[in-house]
């Protein structure tokens, strides 16, 4: 762990009423209003300047930016190395779209393959400071492995409530590799969310949702290392896929603190992608009419099916801040996005992430991004998350009953067709 500068001060702060609470007290939501909080720091002790120059001896994780995460004590640091995953450099697909710059941020690289690590990191670092025996957590399958992952690290208990047949085997499986604790409801992710409310106000439990606002600020760190990789510098656009809404307004504040300390001069626009079954969001924005929550959330990317995402507001206000916009696409634009990345760039990741890469078509062709932009696609998981995918929408194997002829003859035909 970094020997930090200084130790970082903050409270947390309603985005409604504007209460404030003391970074010591375990709190969620506002106790006035039931808003959403906001961590809120005091730099008045940082040197931007000296922090800049003190990451060439820091270790490559979320950590390096000790000074602008919400934990005090450095022992308290749960950490499996996770963030500063690569930053991949379009070729094949930039062509095909006749783009200038298109990169990827592959998360599925971090631990347990996705960006929940980030924020799970933090959250499980305070939990421990805290001295909470035990996590818990709804989950769409992401967050219940990082968390499991986590908790485990740190000696707690990891609780997941999942809603059945609703979430990838693979992710229900890193979970119970882990060790953690599943129950599965009869429900949508918004019930075993609501389940898990209710367990942190009875149950001496510590809640690991994007709800709990010090998730967001691990996932923030993505945006310091974008300025970082591309060599101080930052991109005109940024797509995120948007399920729960945390990340899309996570990323955003980590650009808006590179700006406030002076450290960075301009900040990208953010662009949403929900799927067509799931996108409240969505048309939040398009229809100003106010968020109304979908009532049965259906899309092939289980990661984002969400239909009443609690960070909806914070999301929104990042699109909006950012002049930035929300688009939804269908599930076939998901599967080609998917099937491009692995085939056009070596990239397998689940549909939630390739949902960015047919937002920022839709985007292109509809004139929301222009082609001479610097955009930047968040690839959010593994393909590895959700193989079931692969089974059910690409071509199955091919089987030969005549080795080695058979095998020959068709790969012969094959070199001539290619």
């Amino acid at each position: 762990m970094p020997v930090p500068l200084h130790i970082p001060k903050y409270h947390f702060s309603c985005i409604n009423c504007g209460r404030s609470y003391p970074s010591s007290e375990v709190v969620y939501t506002c106790k006035h209003c039931g808003g959403l909080l906001d961590v809120v720091y005091d730099f008045r002790e940082m040197d931007a300047e000296e922090f800049l120059n003190s990451l060439t001896e820091r270790h490559l994780s979320i950590w390096r930016y000790f000074e602008l995460l919400p934990i005090e004590n450095p022992s308290h640091i749960v950490s499996l190395s996770e963030g500063y995953t690569p930053l991949y450099r379009s070729v094949r697909i930039a062509r095909d779209l006749g783009m200038r710059q298109l990169n990827f941020k592959y998360e599925g690289a971090n631990p347990t393959g996705s960006f929940k690590d980030r924020g799970m990191s933090v959250g499980v670092s305070k939990a421990l400071s805290l001295g909470s025996r035990a996590c818990v957590c709804a989950s769409t399958g992401n967050t219940s492995a990082s968390m499991a992952a986590y908790a485990t690290r740190a000696g707690l208990l990891p609780l997941v409530i999942l809603p059945k047949r609703k979430v990838a085997i693979g992710k229900v499986a890193q979970a119970i590799a882990y060790g953690a604790k599943v129950i599965y409801i009869d429900g949508s992710f918004d019930d075993a969310l609501l389940a898990v409310k209710e367990a942190t106000e009875k149950l001496p439990v510590y809640l690991l949702n994007s709800i709990n606002p010090l998730r967001l600020e691990g996932q923030k760190t993505l945006a310091f290392e974008l300025f970082e990789q591309l060599l101080h510098s930052v991109p005109d656009v940024v797509v995120v896929p948007v399920g729960n809404a945390g990340n899309i307004s996570a990323i955003w504040k980590g650009f808006v603190t590179l700006k406030k300390l002076g450290i960075s001069e301009k900040l990208p626009r953010m662009v949403g992608v929900q799927a067509e079954g799931a996108s409240p969001i969505v048309s939040a924005l398009m229809n100003d009419n106010g968020f109304r929550p979908v009532e049965s959330p259906n899309t092939v990317a289980t990661a984002i099916r969400i239909g009443n995402p609690v960070n909806w507001p914070k999301a929104v206000a990042a699109i909006r801040d950012s002049g930035g916009c929300a688009v939804s696409v269908k599930d076939d634009e998901i599967i080609r996005a998917q099937k491009d990345l692995a085939r056009g760039e070596g990239l397998f990741v689940e549909p939630a992430s390739a949902a960015s890469l047919a937002g920022l078509r839709k985007c292109l062709e509809e004139g929301l991004i222009d082609n001479d932009e610097s955009s930047v696609l968040v690839l959010t998981g593994s393909g590895l998350k959700d193989p079931d995918v692969v089974g059910e929408y690409y071509e199955p194997p091919m089987e030969m009953t005549e080795c080695p002829e058979g095998v020959l003859r068709y790969i012969g035909n094959l070199m001539r067709v290619n």
